[in-house]
């Protein structure tokens, strides 16, 4: 059971070794920023993406058992000379050229070859051939509302969450920075903004306007997968109805703001978060970190830190850097500090595995 642990200086591979704990087993990439990493479960194959800043995205794939070998990475056509695009916030105009690589999702078990790639500015892609080529998802990109979508922490609109609906491979659900969070039920041939998410740092009137919102993460139970759980800039919602409407959760101890969840793979009512004290301050509340878990679906919140650092404890858990692994027994935690926590026992306890690791910008579990 390994940890694949993206940072900003190389990929580091966690297992338990011959002493039973956990600890780096491998490393690969050092000094180039790993963005995203993945197992693909389906046939064992992971993907690595590298964010080598002025030199541009690269993408990697090892089958189960091989070597790393380069395979292509989105790419935009070019910006046509009478688009209008801007960022509402800057008014520059949006680049039509991968900035990054920020998530990548498997697809639906029945197509075994489909990979998706949520970008920076805001593009989602498809590949149906295991990333040796993408495709530009023009439905979405070509959408009129895209010119509200604004980004939240880089200079543009990103896509972070990407989910497939288990039940029906024509069905994804997609999280925008400060752009919303959109479904298609027609294979991407079109696409509904959610609703129901409140933006509290928008006049009153606007709070509830569904396009500029900002999702910071999506996470769908996969045994129940009406069921999404959604950590937003000012809160936390769920969705029973497959990601169209959210309700908000007003009260998860010890704070509502964070970046990550994840979702327990057949228990709709199980979830993980990770909080922090707020937008404007950007640390564990009172410098203690904790995850907080719900069993019974947002009703009410268990605050988890056995075995966490719990004083003088600045560390920011970002979007991608919570895991749960398919039994929804272990969960792997990295954060903006090079720490690095794994828990056995579905958040009771943690052990440290690192707290020296480059910043963190993404954990996955492979297998």
């Amino acid at each position: 059971m390994s940890v694949l642990v993206g940072t900003r200086k190389g990929l580091f591979t966690v297992d338990r070794t011959g002493s039973g704990r956990y600890d780096v087993v491998d490393t690969e990439f050092l000094g180039s920023p790993v963005s995203a990493a993945l197992t693909d479960l389906r046939d064992g194959a992971t993907y690595v993406a590298l964010d080598h800043g002025h030199f541009g995205t690269k993408l990697h794939r090892r089958d189960a058992g091989g070597q790393l070998v380069e395979v292509a990475v989105p790419e935009y056509p070019p910006r046509p000379d009478d688009a209008t695009d801007v960022n509402p916030m800057s008014n520059l105009p949006v680049p039509w050229a991968l900035q990054l690589l920020w998530t990548l999702e498997p697809g639906h078990a029945a197509r075994p070859g489909e990979l998706w790639a949520g970008t920076i500015p805001g593009g989602l892609f498809r590949s149906a051939d295991r990333g040796d080529s993408w495709e530009l998802v023009r439905s979405l990109w070509d959408h009129p509302d895209r010119g509200q979508w604004m980004g939240g922490g880089y200079d543009w609109a990103g896509m972070h969450s990407v989910s497939v609906d288990p039940a029906d491979p024509d069905t994804v659900l997609v999280g925008v920075s400060s752009g919303g969070v959109w479904r298609s039920d027609d294979a991407s041939a079109s696409w509904t903004v959610s609703t129901g998410l409140r933006n509290a740092y928008l006049p009153p009137e606007q709070a509830y306007d569904p396009v500029p919102q900002d999702p910071h993460r999506l996470a769908r139970c996969a045994a129940a997968p009406d069921v999404v759980w959604c950590q937003h800039h000012n809160g936390v919602f769920r969705s029973t109805d497959g990601g169209a409407t959210f309700t908000e959760i007003e009260e998860r101890p010890p704070s509502t703001f964070g970046f990550a969840v994840v979702a327990h793979p057949d228990d709709p009512d199980t979830a993980w978060f990770v909080p922090a004290e707020s937008d404007m301050a950007r640390i564990p509340v009172e410098g203690r970190m904790v995850v907080s878990r719900t069993r019974d679906g947002g009703a009410s919140f268990e605050v988890l830190g056995d075995g966490l650092p719990d004083r003088h404890a600045y560390h920011l858990v970002y979007r991608h850097c919570l895991d749960v692994d398919s039994q929804g027994e272990r969960l792997a935690m990295g954060s903006t500090t090079g720490g690095l926590f794994v828990s056995d026992d579905a958040g009771d306890t943690w052990t440290e595995v690192s707290s020296s690791l480059p910043p963190v910008n993404c954990v996955a579990w492979t297998d």
